[in-house]
């Protein structure tokens, strides 16, 4: 046997017929089938059209619809192979027994291509963190480091915390200033002119011993007051118990000789009988101009006074800061 040559009883498969060996069947033999050698392919006559042509031992020409080294293939044929399907060919799933049909990946809903990880919220929260810490630590630098020795002894169980023994103590606040104690006296103490004396035959008096200026009651009667110790220039309020015969009444007040634009009100507040002194004790406040240290508070009776014909006992003067009466 030589190339190219199948041996003298090879035999050869009827034109046309896919059957390699149709020629052995007597339909096959019907059908025009005959052993190899006859011409065409195997199994049907005329011209070979399978894409699996049989060739001759040694044959090196190309098979149909294969291309060797350096022929074209023609255009027709490039285009059914890439891009269109095959007429003769049958898809595995629409066989019988053949591959699951799979459904195809949906997108994401909202359409489009598939989203990835929220980085803008996340960008968001991360931020959000940060602004929680910051103020935190803000807010624990303005209000957790005011705290003096002995909050930082309370806190640590007795011992100031290593902040508060490095970091100077603030300084105390002020306390609040007592109110000062102004001066207070009684009858017996003032100094007595224009007529005026001491007395004690109406009850009710708050003085010691019930003792007050009477004769309060004439055109030029006065008393004075020498007031030590005042803490500072300022008005204050120049408080006086008094009694009247169920009667308003009234004087003029001089501050260190100078007279008051306002006079002392000496009404009848205890709505006392007339003539009824016992009865008639009560108390009234105006305002005085004093300077600092020593003054010198005169209550006299002038003439455009209602003292002059009513008249007043005396009993206690004092001073109060302000002018609140």
């Amino acid at each position: 046997m030589t190339p190219g040559n199948n041996g003298e009883n090879t035999p050869s498969a009827p034109q046309g017929d896919d059957d390699p060996f149709g020629y052995l069947y007597e339909d096959g033999q019907a059908a025009g089938a005959t052993p190899p050698g006859g011409g065409g392919g195997y199994g049907y006559p005329g011209p070979r059209s399978s894409y699996n042509q049989v060739r001759a031992v040694g044959d090196r020409r190309p098979a149909y619809g294969q291309q060797t080294y350096g022929q074209q293939v023609p255009q027709q044929a490039q285009q059914q192979a890439y891009g269109r399907p095959n007429a003769h060919y049958t898809a595995p799933e629409a066989q019988p027994g053949g591959a699951p049909v799979t459904q195809p990946m949906q997108p994401a809903s909202g359409g489009g291509r598939g989203r990835g990880p929220n980085t803008k919220g996340l960008l968001i929260a991360a931020i959000a963190v940060v602004a929680v810490v910051a103020i935190g630590i803000g807010a624990a630098m303005i209000f957790g480091g005011g705290g003096d020795e002995k909050d930082g002894e309370a806190q640590a169980g007795g011992k100031p915390t290593q902040a508060e023994s490095v970091k100077p103590s603030e300084k105390p606040s002020k306390k609040p200033e007592k109110p000062v104690e102004l001066p207070k006296t009684d009858a017996k103490a003032l100094k007595l002119e224009g007529g005026t004396t001491t007395a004690s035959d109406v009850d009710g008096a708050k003085a010691s011993g019930g003792v007050y200026v009477a004769g309060f009651d004439k055109v030029g009667a006065q008393v004075t007051w020498t007031v030590n110790g005042i803490p500072k220039a300022g008005s204050y309020s120049l408080r006086v118990n008094y009694g009247v015969p169920g009667k308003d009444s009234n004087a003029t007040i001089l501050v260190n000789g100078k007279k008051q634009t306002r006079p002392l009100n000496m009404k009848n507040f205890a709505h006392a009988e007339e003539g009824d002194w016992e009865k008639g004790w009560t108390n009234t406040w105006a305002v005085v101009q004093l300077t600092k240290g020593t003054n010198t508070v005169t209550l006299t009776c002038a003439q455009s006074d209602l003292c002059g014909t009513t008249g007043a006992n005396i009993d206690q003067m004092w001073l109060v800061e302000g002018t609140n009466g």
